[in-house]
């Protein structure tokens, strides 16, 4: 392969189309997952929570039964819980719409999922085809990150919805912070298709940032939830203090089509956990790499620096949820701070400061 060929301009113009009718699928999805929010019911986490506290507060039922022979005997009865899903009897997501039990939620929502394949197979196409028109990675500059890092997010919330588990909850976040990030990417961080410098020519590029691409796209889904959990958590709390001041009618709307916020918390930490061997496994091959272009492992540039905050931020938030006195919100608030470290490294580090890895530009 010939390093400096020029860049295919077909190519790299056909990307740039692909990019933008993804954005617009995508926003046809946000339109779609709103309208799930809104016409959808309350997930069933949410509604068999209410019917259970409905229960607990109301008296139990009493009914005498006589028998034919003899004397009474007093029954105590419960009402039954319902809890039946539009979807049918199989274990649904907890989200605003098939979880609801409304059709109209569900239809909704299942359009909302079925434009975001859509969307993210023209966006796949995007990123494949500017990797095609210079023949390279295509996460040679922050464009082609913000481009390939958001395919990535998006793709592993479709093969978990593939896996049936419980996410669909995760979708409309998702797509409103996708095309955040795209409309960052065509609008600021645009660079046009070109060769690398020769530093980059390594295949430490395909090891060392896709493995940074993947950690992110994790990390950014525990992100999401762990957000989410502050806000259902603290919705719970009001909910459980009767005396106390109770959810405005805008927040229980919203938050009761949310997962339980023990169901979210478990979600950021199982996912958190997953992916922190390879972010490790990120900083050292990012080393490796070092070794071989600058020749030293470290050299404590901006870069490597933030990294490494990142990864102690993530050992502190694990740590925390293995310690009593660290679960719940104080560990959810270490892994945001964690997270906002990550997207510094990302942004902040690339944008502002000038180090060893900026010669990659924007």
């Amino acid at each position: 392969m010939n390093i400096a060929a020029a860049a295919n301009e077909t190519l790299a113009h056909n990307s740039n189309l692909l990019v933008y009718s993804a954005m617009a699928v995508y926003t046809l999805a946000f339109v779609a997952h709103m309208s799930e929010w809104v016409f959808g019911s309350r997930s069933k986490v949410a509604r068999t929570a209410a019917a259970l506290t409905s229960q607990a507060k109301a008296p139990a039922t009493v009914s005498a039964k006589v028998a034919q022979q003899g004397g009474g005997t007093a029954v105590l009865e419960r009402p039954k819980v319902i809890t039946k899903s539009a979807a049918g009897s199989r274990d649904v997501p907890d989200g605003p719409g098939a979880a609801g039990g409304t059709e109209k939620g569900d239809l909704y929502g299942r359009i909302a999922v079925s434009l975001t394949v859509l969307a993210w197979g023209l966006h796949v196409g995007g990123v494949i085809t500017r990797a095609l028109s210079v023949q390279r990675a295509p996460w040679g500059n922050m464009y082609e990150f913000s481009t390939t890092f958001a395919a990535v997010a998006v793709g592993i919330y479709l093969l978990l919805l593939t896996l049936r588990k419980n996410v669909r909850w995760i979708g409309l976040p998702l797509v409103t912070t996708v095309l955040l990030d795209l409309g960052l990417a065509v609008s600021v961080l645009y660079t046009a298709s070109d060769q690398l410098v020769p530093a980059l020519h390594s295949y430490w590029l395909w090891i060392h940032v896709s493995c940074a691409i993947l950690s992110g796209a994790v990390l950014y889904l525990g992100a999401v939830a762990t957000l989410l959990f502050l806000f259902r958590d603290r919705y719970e709390a009001k909910l459980a203090d009767p005396a106390g001041k109770q959810p405005g009618a805008f927040a229980t709307s919203v938050l009761e089509r949310l997962p339980s916020a023990a169901s979210l918390d478990k979600f950021a930490y199982r996912v958190n956990a997953t992916v922190f061997p390879l972010w490790t496994f990120t900083i050292i091959a990012g080393a490796i790499w070092a070794e071989a272009a600058w020749g030293r492992y470290w050299g404590w540039d901006p870069k490597e620096v933030w990294a490494f905050i990142t990864w102690v931020g993530y050992a502190c938030y694990l740590h925390a949820r293995s310690t009593a006195g660290w679960k719940g919100r104080k560990a959810a608030w270490l892994g945001l701070i964690a997270f906002a470290c990550y997207l510094f490294n990302y942004y902040g580090v690339n944008i502002f400061v000038t180090g060893l890895h900026s010669y990659a530009g924007v």
